[in-house]
């Protein structure tokens, strides 16, 4: 079958257009996190959790619940199209937020968050889908950049708005306004945006089909290990998630300013995505993803190395690491998932939904380690972030047969105009 590397689909909408609806479909995802973390002591306060660490399961439920239902779209996907399967994954997101919000205990919230996350999983696995169908190469980075870019909005605002929430209400009301936003969103995707799926790369929906689909994923070398590379990355994310209200306030005690302190790192990473959209196309997406991973490394183990010799670091200071690795971090995810997208867009929706299996479930094991393993300072969260680099950079060097910032002359498509 042809890959479609080097082929291009005009976009049925205008490009701005385009990629702030996919941007805001990805959101709803972020939307979900974020929004709660002001949330999460009163939620553990009103639903009798004891355990501050255990608090941090209402993330965990989620993102498990998210990484399996990821399995499930990607054949779909391939099999009906784009456009039926995502609506349906929003139904399910508002639906289950809706009863999340009249949760009567802390085990059947974590349910509802669970399915909250088995809906949200479909815009992940297809928005990169539709991005595929649609880019390839270096202008699919250049799209995924912008649309991530736009996407770290909901980090910068969501803690702020969880927060604004509970300055008038209680924790109940946050998950009416996810359901909500979804509701809104999902009558724009249903209004704009057409099938992207081309008719000849429908797949039939029976298991060995779909079996086949899975192997020829796993088993190409190139994307298995940049995409295992990818998951470790964003397990640091997810560990400092977790954890982030224990540091920030609880360490650092900045009370109502969590949000604030929260927002500004997040914006740098929406800036380091906006630059590496105008410099991907000129660069590849291999020099400026190795280059960011090794800085990555180099600030991190900086940044621990500080932390076991002096012991808790000054605020400023702490900030001012975590912000030379979140410039990275905008460098690292999207080109990674790219270059691991690359080979398979024949049959995007199931590649995305394996590798968006993996990274989520991976990334939250590993984040919840990092998470659970907190114990009063920020040893080992910077220390987590150390070592899953450094696994990372060793999988790409197996990935590249140890050799980094190669240049690949892949096909640039042109970038998509409106018909």
């Amino acid at each position: 079958m042809q890959n479609q590397s080097s082929e291009q689909t005009k976009l049925p909408i205008p490009r701005l257009e385009f990629i702030a609806l996919c941007a805001a479909l990805m959101a709803l995802n972020a939307l979900a996190i974020d929004i709660m973390l002001p949330g999460l002591q009163e939620i553990g306060a009103s639903l009798g959790v004891t355990s501050e660490n255990n608090r941090q399961f209402v993330i965990t439920a989620y993102l498990i619940g998210f990484a399996f239902a990821q399995l499930v779209y990607g054949p779909l996907s391939d099999s009906f199209g784009r456009r039926g399967p995502l609506l349906v994954g929003m139904g399910i997101y508002s639906i289950a937020s809706i009863a999340a919000a009249f949760a009567p205990s802390f085990e059947f919230l974590l349910i509802c968050r669970a399915v909250q996350g088995i809906g949200a999983a479909a815009t992940r696995v297809i928005v990169v889908s539709v991005v595929r169908d649609t880019f390839g190469g270096r202008a699919m980075a250049e799209i995924m950049s912008l649309i991530f870019m736009i996407f770290m909005v909901i980090p910068v605002i969501a803690p702020l708005l969880g927060q604004g929430i509970m300055l008038f209400g209680d924790w109940h009301y946050i998950f009416v306004v996810m359901a909500i936003g979804c509701a809104l969103i999902a009558w724009w995707t249903a209004t704009r945006l057409p099938e992207t799926l081309h008719p000849e790369y429908r797949r039939a929906l029976n298991l060995g089909v779909i079996a086949q689909g899975f192997k020829i994923v796993v088993t190409n070398r190139m994307a298995i290990l940049y995409t295992i590379a990818t998951t470790f990355i964003f397990g640091a994310l997810f560990g400092f998630i977790n954890s982030a209200q224990q540091v920030y306030v609880g360490i650092y005690g900045i009370g109502v300013w969590f949000p604030v302190v929260f927002a500004g790192i997040a914006s740098l990473m929406s800036i380091s995505s906006f630059l590496n959209s105008r410099l991907v196309g000129r660069l590849g997406m291999r020099r400026l993803s190795h280059a960011a991973i090794i800085g990555y490394f180099v600030t991190t183990g900086i940044w621990l190395t500080c932390t076991l010799i002096y012991g808790q670091l000054p605020l400023a200071v702490f900030i001012g690491f975590f912000a030379i690795a979140m410039l990275l971090f905008g460098w690292i995810g999207s080109n990674l998932n790219t270059i691991a997208m690359e080979p398979l867009g024949h049959l995007a929706g199931t590649a995305s939904s394996v590798f968006g299996f993996i990274q989520t479930l991976g990334g939250a094991l590993i984040g919840a380690l990092i998470g659970q393993a907190f114990d009063g300072t920020t040893i080992p969260m910077v220390g987590g972030f150390c070592f899953v680099s450094a696994i990372a950079i060793i999988l790409i060097l197996i990935a590249e047969n140890g050799k980094l910032f190669a240049v690949h002359h892949d096909p640039i498509p042109p970038i998509a105009e409106k018909d």
